[in-house]
């Protein structure tokens, strides 16, 4: 009898180390991700990526998928599907790009086309996708953004609607028109935010009752500096505040999210340091997930700007500068853990990590790797 009782003691340990190892072997494992690019210049599509989490550094796992200017990529919120724009005028004679969504094949990290749809509208240069799998595709070019949706097999619909902006800013080599360049879907309600660099507004949407069409809120635009050029938007994890990196202006404006439905600009702050006058533009942001930290790129400078944000109202203090080592830092991410910071130089072709501190905010050099036309990193869930 104390025999079977130290037996099945044995095995229950072994069990609980089993689990134990696996567990700790998934924190230290390497964290994989996906590469999107420009299709010129050797680039064939989508590649595959993966960062080793105790030491910081990057291994390139090739071809993940063939396609054609996969510029921006999302994720389901199950992470078994990928959605990639094709970011083109258009394919015969058409003036449309395209949204194509791949399964992931976690075994070899291996994407498999499922299907494309029209964007509805040219040179889309981001997608996002909700948890009820709505999809918005913001078309660059085209000036507009449209709705599409994913069913649970990985299909996209066609294109349900398409709102067009009307337009332009003071900025004449960049502003003649409407250039939709974001759109996201706010947590935790059903706004929709969508930033136009070419006619500086962010203008905000629901979708309608039949869950087909996006019709304009109660209040239906941030209306931003004239020539700041708003490209991509953060949300603070707990405050009603967004925040608006400026491509043309440099610069990260601070929005607070009224109970009435409408905003207010409590501040704009530079994102370059003191003193620098020379040509520059920002591209990405994003917020840590403590809500402590706000990060943003600089072209130019060629840095990520670092700011501390205050917990009680959402405003910002620059607080450093790290170099990305390369020309031309399009998109960066943090990594799942937030342990990890990986910057996309473009025009040197490589990618960058950097270890974080929680504490500080500041960035830790670890390693970088060559990488084809890299303008989009996203980690696999």
């Amino acid at each position: 009898m104390k025999l079977k009782r130290i037996a099945f003691l044995l095995i229950g340990i072994f069990l609980i180390n089993s689990v134990l190892f696996a567990k700790s072997e998934n924190k230290t494992g390497p964290q994989h991700f996906f590469v999107g690019t420009y299709t010129e210049g050797g680039s064939e599509g989508i590649y595959s990526f993966s960062l080793d989490q105790v030491t910081g550094k990057l291994k390139d796992h090739g071809l993940a998928a063939k396609t054609n200017n996969p510029s921006f990529l999302a994720l389901t919120s199950n992470g078994k599907f990928l959605l990639s724009v094709h970011e083109t005028k258009g394919e015969n004679g058409s003036s449309m790009g395209y949204i194509e969504s791949f399964a992931v094949n976690k075994d070899d990290n291996r994407l498999t086309s499922i299907g494309k749809v029209s964007s509805g509208g040219a040179n889309p240069c981001y997608v996002s996708v909700n948890q009820n799998g709505y999809v918005l595709a913001a078309n660059y070019t085209g000036g507009n953004v449209g709705l599409l949706r994913i069913d649970e097999s990985g299909k996209l619909s066609d294109t349900l609607n398409v709102q067009q902006h009307y337009g332009s800013g003071p900025n004449k080599a960049r502003q003649a028109e409407p250039h939709v360049h974001s759109a996201f879907f706010e947590p935790g309600s059903g706004r929709i935010f969508v930033a136009d660099l070419g006619i500086d507004q962010v203008s905000v949407y629901t979708i309608d009752n039949l869950g087909s069409k996006l019709i304009k809120a109660t209040v239906p635009a941030i209306i931003m500096a004239p020539g700041s050029g708003p490209r991509h938007l953060a949300f603070h994890p707990t405050l009603k505040v967004l925040y608006v990196v400026n491509e043309l202006s440099s610069s990260v404006s601070v929005v607070t999210l009224n109970k009435d439905g409408s905003f207010t600009t409590v501040e704009t702050v530079s994102a370059l340091p003191a003193g620098y006058d020379k040509p520059n533009t920002c591209a990405d942001i994003h917020i840590s997930k403590d809500g402590r930290f706000l990060y943003a790129s600089n072209r130019g400078f060629n840095s990520i700007a670092i700011f501390s944000v205050d917990p009680k109202n959402g405003k910002i203090v620059q607080i450093g500068q790290e170099s990305t080592r390369g020309d031309g830092p399009r998109n960066f991410t943090l990594s799942p853990d937030e342990n990890y910071l990986l910057v996309a130089n473009q025009n040197t072709q490589d990618i960058v990590a950097f270890r974080r501190d929680f504490k500080t905010g500041k960035l830790q050099f670890t390693d970088q790797v060559k990488a084809l036309k890299p303008v989009c990193l996203l980690f696999r869930k």
